[in-house]
C-alpha cells in the first residue's frame, strides 16, 4: 500500500511534541524527516556510527536495499534528540540506536516503525495511509516544497536509479497541479 508524506508542518511539530517524552521514538521521527534515508538503513545504525558526531559531520553508510553507500549530514535538530537519547540509557558501541524492548540486541522492525508511524499521525488527527517510508516521503516533500530543491537533485539524494521512482516521492497535490493553470505566459 502507498503511503503518504506529512504535509502539514503543524502536525509534524504535533507529532514531535508528543513524542518529547520517548527520547528513541523522537529521534527516529526526525532522523526519518531530516535524513531521506530508508527505515531500514536508520535502524541498521548502531550507537557507534553516530556518538561522537558533531553538526556538519557526514555519517557514511550502505543502503542494505541497494548496496549502495550513502551518507547523512548530521543537523542541529539530529543532534539534539541524538544526545537526549543516547543519555537516557547506557550502552555500548555495539548496540543498535533503535533498539527494541524485547531485550538483548535487536533493531526496531519497520513493522514496528510502520505501526508507531501510523498510531502518530492517528495521534494528531491526520487521514490518509501512513507508515514507516512516511519519514522519507515527509523529508523528500518538504525538500521541494519548502526550499524548493529540484526533484533531480532529490533523485541524486535518494540514490533512485530512475526518475518515475522519484516523481512517487514528490507528493505532487491536485491542487498545484491546478494553480499552475492559472499561470498566463
Amino acid at each position: 500500500m502507498k503511503v503518504e508524506p506529512i504535509i502539514d508542518v503543524k502536525s509534524i511539530k504535533s507529532i514531535k511534541k508528543i513524542l518529547s517524552d520517548n527520547p528513541r521514538d523522537k529521534l527516529l521521527f526526525i532522523m526519518g524527516i531530516n535524513s531521506g534515508l530508508r527505515v531500514q538503513d536508520l535502524l541498521a545504525l548502531k550507537v557507534g556510527d553516530v556518538k561522537d558526531v558533531k553538526v556538519g559531520d557526514r555519517v557514511i553508510l550502505r543502503e542494505k536495499k541497494t548496496g549502495k553507500e550513502n551518507v547523512f549530514i548530521m543537523n542541529k535538530e539530529i543532534k539534539i534528540a541524538l544526545d537526549d537519547h543516547l543519555s537516557q540509557f547506557e550502552s555500548g558501541d555495539d548496540n543498535f540506536l533503535f533498539k527494541s524492548r524485547k531485550g538483548r540486541n535487536y533493531p526496531l522492525t519497520t513493522f514496528a516503525v510502520t505501526k508507531y508511524v501510523k498510531r502518530w499521525a492517528e495521534a494528531v488527527n491526520l487521514k490518509g495511509n501512513y507508515g514507516a517510508h512516511t519519514l522519507r516521503k515527509t523529508w523528500c516533500y518538504h525538500q521541494r516544497k519548502t526550499f524548493g530543491v529540484s526533484w533531480e537533485v532529490l533523485a541524486k539524494r535518494l540514490n533512485h536509479s530512475s526518475p518515475s521512482i522519484t516523481r512517487r516521492y514528490l507528493g505532487i497535490q491536485e491542487e498545484e497541479v491546478e494553480e499552475i493553470l492559472l499561470n498566463v505566459i
